[in-house]
Protein backbone atom coordinates (compact mmCIF):
# COMPACT_ATOMS: atom_id res chain seq x y z
CA UNK A 1 0.00 0.00 0.00
CA UNK A 2 1.56 3.04 -1.25
CA UNK A 3 0.67 6.48 1.22
CA UNK A 4 -0.62 9.27 -1.43
CA UNK A 5 0.01 12.64 -0.53
CA UNK A 6 -2.16 15.92 -2.46
CA UNK A 7 0.12 18.28 -3.63
CA UNK A 8 -0.60 21.77 -4.82
CA UNK A 9 1.77 22.76 -7.89
CA UNK A 10 2.45 26.23 -9.79
CA UNK A 11 1.50 26.24 -13.42
CA UNK A 12 4.27 27.11 -15.19
CA UNK A 13 3.78 27.55 -18.88
CA UNK A 14 6.77 27.57 -21.38
CA UNK A 15 6.78 27.79 -25.03
CA UNK A 16 9.01 25.32 -26.52
CA UNK A 17 10.59 22.04 -24.83
CA UNK A 18 12.93 21.31 -24.16
CA UNK A 19 13.81 24.45 -21.53
CA UNK A 20 16.53 24.71 -19.31
CA UNK A 21 16.13 23.76 -15.94
CA UNK A 22 17.76 27.20 -14.56
CA UNK A 23 15.23 29.33 -17.20
CA UNK A 24 11.75 27.37 -15.22
CA UNK A 25 13.70 29.16 -12.15
CA UNK A 26 13.86 32.54 -13.61
CA UNK A 27 10.16 32.16 -15.48
CA UNK A 28 8.44 31.24 -12.70
CA UNK A 29 9.76 34.15 -10.35
CA UNK A 30 11.82 31.73 -8.03
CA UNK A 31 15.19 33.19 -8.13
CA UNK A 32 16.23 36.72 -9.17
CA UNK A 33 18.29 36.09 -12.22
CA UNK A 34 20.37 32.96 -14.15
CA UNK A 35 23.18 33.21 -12.21
CA UNK A 36 21.15 32.71 -8.79
CA UNK A 37 19.18 29.86 -10.52
CA UNK A 38 22.32 28.36 -11.56
CA UNK A 39 24.11 28.36 -8.28
CA UNK A 40 20.95 27.05 -6.72
CA UNK A 41 20.97 24.04 -9.11
CA UNK A 42 24.42 22.94 -8.71
CA UNK A 43 24.25 22.85 -5.08
CA UNK A 44 21.62 20.37 -4.77
CA UNK A 45 18.27 22.86 -3.99
CA UNK A 46 16.43 21.78 -6.65
CA UNK A 47 14.52 18.38 -7.28
CA UNK A 48 13.32 17.48 -10.48
CA UNK A 49 10.12 14.47 -10.71
CA UNK A 50 11.73 13.65 -7.44
CA UNK A 51 15.09 13.28 -7.49
CA UNK A 52 17.50 16.06 -6.60
CA UNK A 53 19.08 17.44 -9.79
CA UNK A 54 22.41 19.28 -10.57
CA UNK A 55 22.53 19.58 -13.90
CA UNK A 56 21.80 23.60 -14.50
CA UNK A 57 20.72 23.26 -18.68
CA UNK A 58 18.64 20.03 -17.82
CA UNK A 59 16.44 19.70 -20.51
CA UNK A 60 12.98 20.28 -18.96
CA UNK A 61 9.59 18.83 -20.69
CA UNK A 62 5.56 19.69 -20.05
CA UNK A 63 4.52 17.09 -17.36
CA UNK A 64 7.72 17.23 -15.13
CA UNK A 65 7.42 18.56 -11.85
CA UNK A 66 10.27 20.51 -10.10
CA UNK A 67 10.96 21.33 -6.35
CA UNK A 68 12.40 24.69 -4.90
CA UNK A 69 12.05 26.33 -1.95
CA UNK A 70 9.38 24.50 -0.59
CA UNK A 71 7.23 25.54 -3.89
CA UNK A 72 6.24 22.63 -6.46
CA UNK A 73 6.26 23.82 -10.07
CA UNK A 74 4.25 21.66 -12.69
CA UNK A 75 5.14 22.62 -16.80
CA UNK A 76 2.98 22.81 -19.39
CA UNK A 77 2.79 24.21 -23.10
CA UNK A 78 1.58 27.93 -23.34
CA UNK A 79 -1.67 26.99 -24.88
CA UNK A 80 -1.95 23.07 -23.40
CA UNK A 81 -3.51 23.86 -20.08
CA UNK A 82 -7.15 22.32 -20.20
CA UNK A 83 -8.11 20.38 -17.28
CA UNK A 84 -6.05 22.15 -14.74
CA UNK A 85 -7.74 23.09 -11.60
CA UNK A 86 -7.71 26.76 -11.02
CA UNK A 87 -7.63 27.15 -7.16
CA UNK A 88 -7.28 30.90 -5.13
CA UNK A 89 -4.55 31.27 -3.06
CA UNK A 90 -6.86 32.51 -0.52
CA UNK A 91 -9.09 29.04 -0.34
CA UNK A 92 -5.12 27.49 0.78
CA UNK A 93 -4.44 29.72 3.28
CA UNK A 94 -7.82 30.31 4.87
CA UNK A 95 -7.54 26.62 7.00
CA UNK A 96 -4.13 27.81 8.06
CA UNK A 97 -4.50 30.85 9.13
CA UNK A 98 -7.25 30.22 10.88
CA UNK A 99 -5.54 27.92 13.46
CA UNK A 100 -2.79 30.18 13.67
CA UNK A 101 -4.27 33.33 14.19
CA UNK A 102 -7.92 32.91 15.40
CA UNK A 103 -8.23 36.47 16.93
CA UNK A 104 -6.97 38.44 13.76
CA UNK A 105 -10.19 40.81 12.32
CA UNK A 106 -10.31 40.99 8.28
CA UNK A 107 -9.52 43.83 7.28
CA UNK A 108 -9.95 45.31 3.67
CA UNK A 109 -7.06 44.26 1.63
CA UNK A 110 -6.74 43.89 -2.14
CA UNK A 111 -7.59 40.29 -3.71
CA UNK A 112 -5.19 37.98 -4.68
CA UNK A 113 -4.38 36.35 -8.00
CA UNK A 114 -5.19 34.12 -9.57
CA UNK A 115 -2.53 30.87 -9.76
CA UNK A 116 -3.15 28.30 -11.98
CA UNK A 117 -2.57 24.94 -9.99
CA UNK A 118 -3.16 21.41 -10.52
CA UNK A 119 -3.39 18.77 -7.60
CA UNK A 120 -1.01 15.98 -7.93
CA UNK A 121 -0.63 12.27 -6.37
CA UNK A 122 2.95 10.83 -5.17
Amino acid sequence: MSDQEEVFATLVEIREEPTALYKILKIANLVSGGGEAKQAISEGYVSLNGEVETQKRKKIYAGDLIYFNEQYLHIAIAGETEGYEVVEETQLTTEYEASVQPNVSNTTAAPKAKKTRKPISF
